[in-house]
């Protein structure tokens, strides 16, 4: 690791940006070039500590996961954060088309997007990053590991997933996933990621087996979704999409109609996501 060379690189990214180019107050009287170690630390869920320890040079050698974080919070372009995995030590990630790395546009218009219910999924159904609005409605979907960060993984394993949506809504959802499911197997095919997890689902899942022999293919595009929350009740949404093709993911944005007790009440969780939020994921059927 170059400890050098990483905690200039990192105070100079950190520098270069300013609280409007990630979705922060400006505020008054603010002395600090750029971001306070404390935004980055924040941006990046680790601690202010840990961040302004690698600043100093006298910090251990960070995580792949801490990397992660850290280059979508100070919206690293590839090349940026390839160049921040070689600094700590470690080799730049692969470049697939189902990577984790969230473009610096796209978390722009995330940040934007605070006080709205909004996440970027990845093309294998993984939530990458949620918005504090975004939390509170759907839960924190970014903390699950392994198999279990698939939506659709979770659907089939884990009958806390269904809690989300009405019963009513359960087999059309089902169907869904499981037509997601074959299009990423298709895509990326035998020995990929996406194949080891239907093939884990098939094991363990009979639901999941018996739709899997229908050779479902397409999805039903539906804007209009209900959910189901512990605090609100029942919200009618619209789901809104935006691609990113290059990286193969997916923003989503949930807004209610002006006027509806939907509406009213997205407002509510907007304004203090942090009295909304839903109990943290439990670690089950986590899978490789």
């Amino acid at each position: 690791m170059d400890q050098r060379h990483l905690a200039d690189f990192l105070r100079t990214r950190r520098e270069a940006l300013t609280p409007e180019d990630v979705g922060l107050p400006t505020g008054q009287r603010r002395r600090t070039v750029g971001l306070r170690r404390e935004e980055v630390a924040a941006l990046a869920v680790i601690s202010t500590d840990y961040y302004c320890r690698m600043e100093q040079r006298r910090g251990p050698q960070p995580s792949v996961e801490v990397l992660a974080s850290l280059a979508r919070a100070l919206r690293l372009t590839l090349d940026e954060r390839d160049h921040l995995f070689r600094l700590a030590g470690h080799n730049a990630p692969a470049r697939t088309l189902v990577g984790e790395h969230v473009s610096p546009a796209t978390m722009r218009i995330l940040d934007r997007l605070q006080d709205t219910p909004a996440q970027v999924v990845s093309a294998l159904g993984e939530t990458l990053v949620q918005t504090p609005a975004g939390r509170a409605l759907l839960g924190d979907q970014t903390a699950y590991q392994g198999f279990a960060r698939c939506v659709a993984y979770r659907w089939f394993t884990d009958d806390t997933s269904r809690e989300l949506y009405p019963v009513e809504d359960h087999a059309a959802i089902g169907r869904n996933y499981v037509a997601a499911a074959r299009m990423g197997y298709a895509r990326d095919g035998a020995g990929s990621r996406a194949a080891e997890i239907v093939e884990d689902l098939l094991s363990r899942s009979s639901e999941f087996a018996e739709l899997w022999k229908l050779h479902i293919v397409g999805m039903a595009h539906e804007n209009e979704k209900r959910l189901l929350h512990p605090r609100l009740g029942l919200l009618e949404v619209q789901c809104q999409i935006l691609h990113d093709p290059t990286q193969l993911h997916t923003l989503l944005v949930f807004t209610a109609e002006p006027g509806t007790p939907s509406h009213a009440k997205l407002a509510a969780l907007g304004a203090d996501p942090q009295s909304y939020l839903r109990d943290a994921p439990v670690d089950a059927h986590a899978g490789a």
